[in-house]
């Protein structure tokens, strides 16, 4: 089969080294690609709006079509495929506002009964500390938590007018992603996002500085919960609406004293949890995806062993990063074992130069969570440009839970 990936940061490396494993896939096309991915698809383009990507699909006559970030989906990529008759892994436009408006995703919750943040649209109805959210999509950037009210006052004015404000929840947050069908939904194994830019989880929020996958994250019963309280309700209750959804599934999580409530969803793979949990993945992934899937029929695989994504940015992310800089080491990180998966890079010739503010995504497995921080860091070691900066405290977290 052919396979067309759309989008070009380190969860779509991810997804075509996945795919290049499995027997059924012949040839993988990229739109855009980056220089990881050009290793194993043909690169193309970018179009000029979504239906260029269906242009795109035919010529290149792809059997199917996965798409990785949210503003295709938004735009509606996956109503113009259908239209055509091509086949796609992803929400309509209208499911997909489950991610692409917090108004709408928070009316959807209560429709469908489902555990969440209290919320308002004004300051004065919560206590400090607050969080505050911009309504639309933000590249994963677009949440503030805010101590007091000038620090509230400068967040609404830096996100704009439509911004959803809400109860600050304490407890410990979980991505737990699923694989819909529109009725019901494949489970993979829980993963842990580092949102802020600094160790300890100091600094602005970024689209995400590492992460890392580990069966143990939830019990069986937290996993349940979370199935029959949170992402089976969210499917179903679209699903009544008239607007199934399919595809990736995304529930940021935060477990409570009270149980799992959910802060957000998104309507597709995370990043860098996408590079974890395609890492960690046991069979074939395309069997996974040509279903439709056909959820409810997929056996689920034993706890794949830990793994662990160790972001490398650029000087200056994510406020200003710096482009242009020569990137070096990535044989000998590789060597290590590990996997180095591209984000925000590009070709100068024979050189390969920092294109973004996330620019590789380095990451490793292991028997144990240390093991797979252990790679994943000497890996990370082993690559060099100028100002780069990376957290060093990526799965911690669960260290000091078992």
């Amino acid at each position: 089969m052919k396979v067309l990936i759309v989008g070009g940061g380190g969860r779509e490396h991810a997804l075509a080294w996945r795919l290049a494993q499995s027997p059924q896939v012949k040839r993988i096309v990229a739109s855009p690609g980056n220089p990881g991915i050009a290793k194993l698809a043909n690169c193309v383009p970018s179009p000029d709006s979504v239906s260029g990507y269906a242009d795109i699909a035919q010529h290149f006559e792809a059997d199917l079509t996965i798409v990785g970030p949210e503003a295709p989906l938004v735009s509606g990529i996956v109503d113009r495929f259908r239209n055509r008759g091509l086949r796609i892994v992803g929400p309509t436009a209208a499911a997909a506002q489950l991610e692409g408006s917090k108004n709408f995703a928070k009316q959807l919750f209560k429709r469908a009964g489902i555990p969440t943040a209290r919320h308002s649209s004004e300051i004065k109805d919560f206590s400090f500390p607050i969080v505050i959210k911009a309504d639309g999509l933000a590249a994963g950037k677009g949440v503030i938590i805010a101590r007091e009210e000038t620090e509230a006052r400068l967040a609404i004015q830096r996100l704009g007018p439509d911004v959803i404000i809400e109860e600050f929840l304490e407890g410990e947050e979980v991505s737990f992603i699923g694989l819909s069908d529109g009725a019901s939904i494949y489970p993979f194994t829980p993963s842990q996002d580092h949102k802020r830019v600094f160790d300890g989880d100091r600094g602005p929020n970024t689209g995400g500085m590492g992460a890392y996958c580990d069966s143990r994250i939830l019990s069986a019963a937290q996993s349940g919960e979370v199935m029959e309280r949170i992402m089976l309700p969210a499917v179903r209750q679209l699903a009544i609406e008239g607007t199934p959804f399919t595809g990736f599934l995304y529930a940021g999580l935060m477990m409570t004293a009270e149980g799992p409530k959910v802060l957000e969803f998104n309507a597709r793979l995370g990043d860098p949890e996408a590079q974890a949990l395609l890492y960690s993945f046991e069979g074939d992934f395309a069997d996974l995806l040509i279903g439709g899937v056909r959820a409810a029929n997929q056996p689920t695989p034993p706890a794949p062993r830990p793994s662990v994504c160790v972001v490398m940015a650029a000087e200056g992310y994510p406020e200003n990063p710096r482009t242009g800089d020569e990137v070096h080491g990535m044989e000998a990180a590789e060597a290590t074992g590990a996997t180095v998966f591209q984000a925000g890079t590009r070709r100068e010739g024979s050189v390969l130069v920092t294109n973004g503010g996330r620019v590789l995504g380095v990451t490793a497995g292991g028997d144990t969570l240390q093991t797979a921080i252990s790679k994943a860091y000497a890996a990370a070691g082993k690559i060099q440009f100028a100002g780069m900066h990376y957290r060093t405290d990526i799965g911690q977290r669960g260290l000091k839970r078992w």
